[in-house]
């Protein structure tokens, strides 16, 4: 079991798009494994990657880092919704 996260090849990002109280974001998801669990690196619009993780209490997914707080709470709710797809498919 590796217990540190691995990049994952450029043909695994997922890039997509979402507006959020009239603003446009440009997103890029990669997944990667962490302790047996699907962990994503996340960009919007080119800035320092936040890393989501699956958050079963609130049943969505969620940045572990402090900097996004940043992020609006209708993004993240967007980024959430987009991952599910990614997951599932």
């Amino acid at each position: 079991m590796e217990n540190s996260p691995k990049k994952m090849d450029k043909k695994d990002v997922q890039e997509f798009s979402t507006d959020v109280d009239g603003i446009s974001y440009f997103v890029e998801a990669a997944p990667f494994q962490f302790n047996d669990q699907t962990r994503y690196y996340v960009s919007v619009n080119g800035a320092e990657k936040d890393i989501f993780v699956w958050d079963p209490e609130r049943n969505m997914f969620r940045a572990l880092d402090d900097n996004a707080n940043i992020l609006p709470d209708g993004l993240i709710r967007n980024i959430s919704d987009k991952l599910m797809d990614i997951a599932v498919s």
